[in-house]
């Protein structure tokens, strides 16, 4: 597995916590800020497993 997937999940969950806390407390830079980070890690999640796909195609 590709340490990008790794990575990327982690800013996912720290971004989506930060946003929910934002949107609780009324902090709307902190709302934004989750929000910035959670679709970051979404992208790198998927470029690791884009990553993870060519792996696969250069073993055959």
């Amino acid at each position: 597995m590709d340490k990008n997937r790794i990575e990327g999940t982690k800013h996912e969950i720290k971004g989506g916590m930060k946003e929910a806390a934002g949107k609780v407390t009324g902090n709307h830079a902190r709302e934004l800020s989750g929000n910035v980070e959670k679709n970051a890690g979404k992208v790198q999640k998927e470029f690791g497993k884009a990553n993870d796909q060519a792996r696969k195609q250069q073993d055959r």
